[in-house]
């Protein structure tokens, strides 16, 4: 049965302004991603945080947010089961979309860091499995996903641990540290530089139509490194360091040094984050679109519509602006704590995963990611550096999203189904 087509103003309306809910509640709660830790480690305040934060997510969202809205889109459930129904998927993708943003506004006002990705995707898997059929939904792939969810934690969590050794052993293990770390720290800013360059030269150029080549990116990248090196040795030679303040603090005027480099890496981690996520409230939409304009035709391939990353990229902003303070503190205090280096090396390690995911298309979740890599910092200073009781709390908020996406999402296709008298 084609989508009757006085239905499809009101579905495409109802789609985007749910799924510019969804990106509100991204904003709200997985921002704290890309800024907890520089709030925590006092490196930004939390004003200069969001308006960072703003730009950068935003940037993100619409330069490099496409490469990952196919695979949410397409691979969770079957579009067989749809083809003689399409409509059922079109309210299927709209009441996840509502679903997913209630869990993260409830989760957000709470400060529970939840995943994003594992909101819509346990939304979109509830919908498909109970209102349709259990044979709907791709069990593999979602099986390889939450595989995912375990696996990158993991990687962010040894890349940060490798990283924040490297600081210990080039910089804080030597005789004169703040004369190593002016030296070494534009070298990671360049390496951040680098990570974030590479993957908008290769992913997300695409969308205003500009290609390069393979060694035309690596060279435009590294490119954008040596600028970024040089930005931040200059910065770095302005800093005003007071020799007496040390005599409290070791570290202090180091830490100095190291807190120019985490707001390179909280840039870098935002915009990252705005590439990776923006898909989970932009994927659904596209879907709803693409089969209301073609008439009830599920393609396996549909053109993201020119309006739909702006849609995401707003909410992100605004949900960020409105209720993002709550999340940030429990980021950025609660897990362990946190100095300009120690966060540097979680931020870049969750930043370089989150490129690479984003890269591949795989749809990780950037909180576990950097919760992953805050939690290979702590552990580079020993167990006893973790707040073990806010880890679980976390981890059991995790556990939940899924069931909670599902549920709620359920109730809202039934809703959607009927007020439309399918």
């Amino acid at each position: 049965m084609d989508i009757i087509s006085t239905y499809n103003l009101t579905l495409i309306l109802l789609a985007a302004a749910f799924a510019f809910f969804m990106a509100w509640g991204i904003g709200a709660n997985d921002v704290a991603n890309a800024m907890g830790t520089s709030v925590g480690s006092k490196a930004l305040t939390i004003k200069q945080a969001i308006i960072v934060a703003m730009i950068f997510e935003f940037a993100g969202a619409y330069l490099a947010g496409g490469e990952v809205t196919s695979t949410i889109r397409k691979g969770i459930i079957d579009s067989a089961y749809f083809v003689d129904a399409p409509e059922l998927l079109v309210f299927g993708m709209i009441g996840s979309l509502l679903a997913a943003g209630f869990w993260l506004l409830i989760a957000s006002y709470l400060g529970w860091p939840v995943s994003t990705t594992h909101s819509i995707i346990g939304a979109i898997v509830g919908f498909a499995a109970v209102g349709v059929s259990p044979d709907a939904v791709e069990w593999g792939k979602v099986l390889g996903i939450v595989g995912s969810w375990v696996v990158t934690p993991m990687i962010a969590g040894l890349l940060a641990y490798f990283i924040f050794i490297s600081a210990q052993k080039l910089i804080f293990d030597q005789e004169n540290p703040l004369e190593m770390a002016k030296r070494y720290v534009p070298f990671y800013m360049g390496l951040t530089g680098f990570v974030i360059a590479l993957v908008t030269i290769k992913k997300g150029l695409k969308h205003v139509g500009i290609n390069f080549s393979f060694f035309e990116g690596i060279a435009l990248a590294v490119g954008i490194a040596v600028v970024v090196f040089v930005i931040g040795k200059i910065m770095i030679g302005r800093l005003k360091f007071d020799p007496s303040a040390d005599r409290d603090m070791h570290y202090t005027n180091v830490e100095k040094v190291f807190a120019v480099l985490m707001v390179v890496t909280a840039c870098a981690m935002a915009f990252a984050h705005g590439s990776n996520d923006v898909a989970n409230a932009i994927g659904p939409l596209a879907a709803v679109v693409s089969i209301v304009q073609s008439g009830g035709e599920i393609e396996s391939k549909a053109q993201l519509a020119w309006w739909v990353l702006p849609v995401g990229a707003l909410g992100i902003v605004l949900g960020l602006a409105m209720l993002g303070k709550r999340v940030i503190a429990t980021i950025g205090n609660g897990i362990t704590h946190l100095t300009p280096s120690r966060g540097f090396a979680a931020e870049l390690a969750a930043a370089s995963t989150v490129v690479i995911a984003s890269g591949t298309g795989l749809p990780i979740s950037t909180t576990q990611t950097l919760v992953g890599a805050v939690l290979g910092v702590g552990m580079a200073r020993g167990i006893a550096a973790l707040n073990l009781g806010v880890v679980r709390n976390i981890v059991v908020s995790w556990v939940v999203t899924l069931p909670a996406g599902a549920i709620m999402s359920i109730i809202f296709f039934y809703i959607i189904k009927a007020s439309f008298g399918v």
